[in-house]
């Protein structure tokens, strides 16, 4: 399984790497923010799912997930972010997450939340 793994924080990358790979999630791109995303994903690039921060400089979270999508990109997307008001959940929505995840989490969560957004979830 492969995934794109996006958070301006390199603290935030490494901690849920480690997560991703206890879950035998076997390969992680990182970047640093959504530019840094868009270039790795080029043309879906393989990706199985994609990990994004909401607040990140030169493209949020929310404009990545529009760009994708905007491309017609069905590639699962889950926003792991401190945006915990209810617009704000709903705005990751419309423009296409397919779930959401509020920082800081554990690894139960995390777990519980790749299952429910991966078309394979006993991979995880």
């Amino acid at each position: 399984m492969k995934v794109l793994l996006v958070d301006d924080s390199g603290v935030m990358r490494k901690i849920i790497a480690r997560s991703l790979s206890s879950l035998w999630i076997d390969e992680v791109v990182e970047a640093g923010d959504g530019v840094e995303a868009l270039k790795a994903f080029g043309d879906g690039n393989g990706f199985d799912l994609v990990l994004t921060d909401w607040n990140m400089p030169n493209m949020n979270g929310l404009e990545l997930v529009q760009a994708i999508r905007s491309a017609g990109h069905k590639v699962p997307i889950m926003m792991i972010t401190t945006e915990t008001e209810k617009t704000q959940v709903v705005k990751a929505i419309q423009a296409g997450v397919n779930d959401y995840l509020v920082k800081p989490f554990d690894q139960d969560m995390l777990q519980m939340k790749l299952t429910r957004v991966l078309p394979n979830p006993e991979a995880v």
